[in-house]
């Protein structure tokens, strides 16, 4: 048996150091290592040779395997180092030339203005919290002042999920106010970043999905002046600029007295589609929270008062950044998104 294998050895790695291509490599694999292939049968024919000669023949066929895998593997390599080279010849390639930029992200200009805000409030004190997106009628309806036959129901054009289980897209970040108060223990601060949904026709100024950043502050002798100076404090630190805003009453059922907090538009001077030829943006309603709302949180309305406010961190973003269609902000345009 040691003749026969070595001249199949040194014809199965003649047959490997002249195949031209991978195909040729995968027949010759096939042909010498392959179930029916040269080396599986002379292995096969092991045990028709007498005990004394079967160890002897085992090892030279063992050998002859490797041998011809390792001859196999060579050779594959010796070919793609061959079109490798091929291959930087033909497009000039320079080795010393340094790599393309890698492409990268960057952040949504969402993200860079909730993680300002975050930061300024933190400083003031404020704990950063969140709540659910699917939430209950109860948390995002009932427990602020807004029963079932609320007219101010209808001023949320509502995504429900299941209305006998009465779920619902939140249609703002002020349910978490309810389960704040339920957990926290007066005094505290809190804002609440997140988005909400609406079901509502689109456009400039309009979308379905948005987002608002809910701040809540209770505590003992709080009054409409700690609501403004806060107001004050935040958007200054959020422009990095003083900015024109105005205070007018407004009604909302969870807030006593409320109010609405508009900014100066900063695309024009004579009124555009952003602000709705007014010269304003309506950015942050606000006011102190209704006796009612502190009371659903089991809270002593006697003794504790409090503000909330619910900015429109979509419209911030606007502000912030100059952008003039609050539609860009959710569609994914990696064109806009590169920007920032």
């Amino acid at each position: 048996m040691g003749a026969d294998s070595a001249a199949l050895r040194g014809e199965a790695l003649a047959a490997v150091a002249g195949a031209k291509d991978g195909e040729q490599l995968a027949a010759l694999e096939r042909q010498y290592l392959g179930k029916e292939g040269a080396v599986g049968q002379l292995m096969g024919a092991l045990r028709a040779l007498p005990p004394a000669e079967r160890a002897r023949a085992g090892q030279e066929a063992n050998e002859l395997k490797r041998a011809v895998e390792g001859a196999l593997a060579e050779r594959r390599a010796e070919l793609a180092r061959a079109r490798l080279d091929a291959e930087r010849s033909a497009v000039g390639f320079d080795p010393t030339l340094p790599p393309a930029p890698a492409p990268r992200g960057s952040l949504h200009p969402l993200t860079h203005v909730v993680r300002r805000l975050e930061e300024v409030f933190s400083a003031m004190g404020y704990a950063i919290l969140d709540g659910p997106e699917v939430e209950l009628d109860y948390y995002n309806f009932e427990a602020l002042n807004i029963p079932a036959d609320h007219p101010a129901r209808e001023m949320h054009d509502t995504f429900w999920c299941d209305r006998e289980q009465k779920l619902l897209m939140r249609t703002h970040t002020s349910p978490v106010q309810i389960r704040a108060l339920e957990r926290l223990k007066p005094p505290f601060r809190a804002i609440v970043p997140g988005r909400c949904f609406r079901n509502e026709t689109t456009d400039a100024s309009h979308e379905h999905t948005f987002h608002q950043m809910e701040g809540l502050v209770v505590g003992e002798g709080l009054t409409v002046g700690h609501l403004i100076g806060t107001m004050k404090t935040f958007l200054r630190e959020a422009f990095r600029r003083e900015v024109e805003v105005r205070l007018r009453p407004g009604y909302f059922p969870f807030v006593e007295p409320g109010f609405e907090l508009d900014v100066r538009c900063p695309f024009c001077t004579d009124g555009c589609s952003v602000c709705k030829r007014s010269t304003w943006i309506e950015l942050c309603p606000c006011g102190m929270v209704h006796p009612r709302v502190l009371k659903y949180g089991g809270v002593d309305s006697e003794r504790y008062t409090g503000f909330a406010f619910g900015l429109g961190l979509s419209r911030l973003v606007m502000l912030r950044y100059g952008i003039d269609d609050i539609r860009h902000l959710m569609a994914a345009d990696l064109r806009f998104l590169g920007q920032f």
